[in-house]
């Protein structure tokens, strides 16, 4: 693959913590992403921010303003990862929707597509830059964006199921799903907007564990013990 999008999960990033950051999985992350990287792949990444915060699960806060929280932890986890892959001999660029002083830069796939020609890894961070939008909405739309051959989704659960394994031993999992049986079974690989996006616009996605030996090394190369959710 030429150019892909990579999909951290935030919650994988804290490891067996469940919140904030694992370095030892966050450098580990960082070491697989340069050997694409120094292979020629172009990697852009969202990092969703479940390890510091959901604001769903706020009774009390205004959604509005839950979602702007969200955003800012995405930003604090893209900063944290950025300056992980750097330690390992990369380049980077955030870039976000809306300014945040010097940290970031205001995303343009032209400015991307510089960042990509300079061999930088991408990272989008703050979402959409919009309340009612995940971050799965994010990645899909970035995507589509810069124009990725797929999606790489790194996750805690290492497929897609056809129920809940956590709380299912006898869950199914599969090795290939269409993005209808996706929507029509309402499997969770994304949520339903960026289910609709991928269905729309044709983007594939590969969902396996982030935790297994080399796991993003080989989703790029297509060699996954994960799910292939398709779109053709």
């Amino acid at each position: 693959m030429k150019r892909v999008l990579l999909k951290l999960s935030g919650e994988a990033l804290a490891g067996a913590k469940h919140t904030g950051f694992d370095e030892p999985t966050v450098t580990e992350v960082a070491k697989q992403v340069k050997v694409l990287v120094d292979e020629g792949v172009e990697i852009g990444v969202v990092i969703g921010g479940g390890n510091f915060w959901r604001g769903r699960s706020s009774e009390t806060i205004d959604r509005t303003k839950a979602d702007q929280i969200g955003m800012l932890a995405t930003v604090m986890n893209c900063i944290y990862v950025s300056e992980i892959f750097r330690s390992v001999g990369m380049k980077t660029e955030i870039f976000t929707p809306f300014a945040c002083g010097a940290m970031t830069k205001l995303f343009s796939k032209d400015e991307a597509n510089a960042c990509f020609a300079e061999k930088k890894v991408a990272f989008f961070a703050g979402g959409t830059g919009h309340p009612y939008f995940s971050t799965d909405t994010t990645t899909v739309l970035r995507a589509i964006e810069i124009e990725a051959e797929t999606i790489l989704l790194a996750k805690a659960v290492d497929g897609v199921y056809d129920s809940d394994p956590k709380t299912n031993p006898n869950a199914k999992k599969y090795d290939s799903v269409h993005i209808q049986g996706v929507i029509d079974q309402k499997l969770a690989v994304v949520d339903l907007t960026a289910s609709i996006l991928c269905m729309e616009n044709k983007m594939p996605m590969l969902v396996f564990g982030l935790n297994e030996e080399n796991s993003i090394i080989r989703a790029a190369k297509g060699e996954i013990d994960g799910t292939k959710v398709l779109v053709d």
